[in-house]
């Protein structure tokens, strides 16, 4: 992967290599919050998919949830899923492991591996929609297709 593209770019190319339908919109108002997004493309705060990085707090590893709009990610719950407590990642972390910056993480064009979770609240809409590598963009997909491309396990987060 090359790091001298733009984190929107980065998305694009992966969504694009992995031959997925999907809807990419870069917007003029922001989408960093659910609540923002949702209201920019016209769908319910629930169809979101907020990209939530966490670090491990004995081993220090990121992880990656991927959770529905409406909720509120349970620290206790994916801690225990994961078998280890976890924090929320501060920005530098987040931009670290990513490659992106908080309000714009991405689950396609990641600069490396994360172990993901998936919330198993998306998989209830036809259509979701996640952060394209900026405050600004995002793409729709199928939950389905998210969870075969993204190969993140299904999990309860609140």
């Amino acid at each position: 992967m090359k790091y001298n593209k733009s984190s929107v770019q980065r998305v694009l190319d992966e969504l694009k290599s992995l031959n997925l339908p999907t809807q990419f919109k870069n917007l003029p108002q922001s989408t960093r919050t659910a609540r923002e997004a949702a209201a920019a493309v016209n769908c319910h705060v629930g169809q979101i998919v907020k990209s939530l990085v966490f670090q491990t707090k004995s081993t220090h590893k990121p992880i990656l949830v991927l959770t529905s709009g409406s909720n509120q990610v349970n620290e206790a719950v994916v801690g225990a899923v994961i078998g280890e407590d976890i924090d929320f990642a501060s920005a530098e972390f987040v931009r670290e492991m990513t490659g992106f910056a908080i309000g714009g993480v991405s689950p396609f064009g990641l600069k490396e591996e994360i172990a993901t979770y998936i919330d198993e609240d998306l998989l209830q809409h036809p259509v979701i929609w996640a952060a394209a590598g900026s405050p600004n963009a995002v793409f729709s997909i199928c939950p389905e297709d998210l969870v075969s491309a993204i190969q993140g396990q299904i999990i309860t987060v609140v």
